[in-house]
């Protein structure tokens, strides 16, 4: 049988194709934009990028949109040294980890012996460290680069700014709050100032500002992070914690600073409940199946809020999740405010004292000299060292607080702390859960000086994010969504105890369905950004 003859036209196609030079079956692009740690290191691995040049596209940024936003207070002024001799250790003996040479964000209020730990207080502007925060070293030990410290909450409470670093600014809406604590941080890795940064939580200063910026944030179990050379808040809530824009990312960084650290007795809560590896549970069908309560108490704050929670919920249930609505006991919800203040206020007016004491001599050693170092500041002055009403108030409320042997605060400390860690774990045992989902604030961020009292969603009667203090209990947070503003929103996936591994995998089904990051409009891509190899 004789075939067909095959057309004259098509004949020279295929001739042509065949002529053409072979395109390589390994060519693939860096996207700064969208890189996770992953993508970073397959272009390390390729050598298509060094750290050094990663770290120039990241300090480019920096150069573009500081000191608009207000997140940088300083500048590693070593940063490109330490990423050109980490790019020559890679070559010489090969990557420590997936964070070599992978520049990282601290809010400032994390101890550095090489830069002034601040936490945005103009008091403390010289203050060096003798030594790193035990989660700092873990980071430096994995290869990390310290590209900056960022503004904050002064001393990690009130609005989004600090007599020291000023208002930050959202770059999604400048006339809009990053949220606080840890708005620096926010801000910075929204605007994709690092892959990787890290903040604080005692009430909501890790989920506020993740859900206002749009990003990725975990505020995790207490005790399964250090917090030794971490200017204190509150060490019954403390806790530092990864904030990205993509949950493996996250992942990445648990792996990197879990663990044991004889200085902080919290740890010992994590002995033999600590993850090998983070990233393996990260499981785009981890949501089949998967028991989720909803917490609805949370919604009519904001109509816009709840659809694109709604939303969130469709996405869940049409991956597979069995949702569950759920009631927090109205006891919680009625002494949740007083409970976290009879703690919050008068732990910091005692421990911030302990760390003081450790201070060289000439720096403020007591919550006194806060204040009245607070108070000399009337207006800007011409240092560009500003006023800082909002947390001058703390302040004062604070001054008269009793000492940690007041009866009152012994037994919100051992009493009703315990009563609702046991009462929400009774939530998820009686539903059989595995996360309670809820929006991380129920209303989109508010325009600058319409905060609410203390600054992030701690205290905002509506939002339940200081649950995750009172328990101790995990709470991740990812982007739910845009309003038609351009506002982000965000959907918490809340857990019990060391149950990091479960929400990380319940998360990244949820992130891997909806992708819902974005770049903000007030900090776009840049030219070079983008790299093919």
């Amino acid at each position: 049988m004789r075939t067909a003859p095959v057309p004259r036209l098509l004949l020279l196609v295929l001739l042509a194709l065949l002529a053409a030079p072979r395109l390589s079956l390994s060519a693939a692009e860096f996207n700064l934009a969208t890189a996770t740690i992953a993508d970073i290191n397959a272009a390390f691995n390729a050598g298509a990028l060094t750290s050094e040049t990663l770290t120039q596209l990241y300090l480019k940024r920096i150069a573009a949109y500081e000191p608009t936003l207000h997140a940088i207070i300083t500048l590693n002024p070593r940063a490109l040294e330490q990423a050109r001799a980490l790019d020559a250790e890679r070559k010489a003996r090969g990557p420590r980890s997936p964070l070599h040479g992978v520049p990282v964000v601290l809010k400032d209020n994390f101890d550095t012996s090489d830069l002034p730990t601040t936490a945005g207080f103009y008091g403390l502007k010289d203050h060096v460290p003798a030594k790193d925060a035990f989660l700092v070293s873990k980071l430096r030990s994995a290869g990390a680069v310290i590209l900056a410290k960022v503004n904050l909450s002064e001393f990690a409470s009130g609005g989004a700014m600090s007599s020291l670093g000023g208002q930050s600014r959202n770059p999604h809406d400048l006339e809009r709050t990053p949220a606080g604590s840890s708005g620096g941080t926010g801000v910075a890795i929204a605007a994709n100032y690092a892959p990787l940064g890290y903040g604080t939580d005692t009430g909501g200063s890790i989920r506020g500002p993740s859900t206002a910026n749009g990003i990725v944030g975990l505020k995790p179990t207490h005790g399964l992070l250090s917090r030794s050379g971490i200017i204190p808040l509150a060490l019954s809530f403390d806790t530092g914690g990864p904030m990205a824009r993509s949950v493996y990312d996250i992942a990445v960084s648990l792996n990197v600073t879990v663990g044991e650290d004889p200085t902080d007795a919290a740890t010992r809560k994590s002995a033999g409940r600590i993850v090998t590896d983070y990233t393996k549970a990260l499981d785009r069908q981890a949501l089949r199946g998967a028991r989720i309560g909803v917490a609805r108490d949370f919604l009519g704050q904001d109509a816009e809020v709840d659809t694109l929670f709604e939303s969130a919920l469709s996405a869940l249930r049409g991956a597979g999740a069995v949702l569950v609505d759920v009631k927090y006991p109205e006891v919680l919800h009625k002494m949740r405010g007083d409970l976290y203040n009879a703690i919050r206020r008068p732990e910091f007016k005692w421990q911030v004292q302990d760390y003081l004491a450790t201070t060289r001599p000439g720096l403020p050693k007591t919550h006194a000299d806060i204040l009245a170092l607070s108070e000399k500041i009337s207006a800007p002055n011409a240092a560009g060292i500003m006023q800082n009403n909002g947390r001058l108030a703390l302040y004062r409320q604070e001054a008269k607080s009793p000492p940690l042997t007041d009866p009152t605060y012994v037994a919100a400390v051992q009493h009703g702390l315990p009563f609702v860690r046991e009462t929400l774990r009774g939530l998820f045992t009686t539903h059989q859960l595995d996360a309670i989902v809820y929006p991380t604030n129920p209303r989109r961020p508010a325009r600058i000086g319409e905060e609410q009292p203390g600054g992030s969603a701690a205290t905002t009667a509506p939002s339940p994010s200081n649950f995750a203090n009172l328990s101790g209990f995990p709470d991740l947070i990812l982007p739910a969504g845009f309003t038609s503003t351009g506002l982000p929103v965000g959907i918490s996936f809340f857990g019990t105890d060391f149950s990091e591994a479960r929400l990380l995998a319940l998360g990244y089904a949820y992130e891997q369905a909806t992708l819902n990051l974005r770049l903000p409009r007030h900090a776009p891509a840049l030219a070079g950004e983008l790299i093919r190899y």
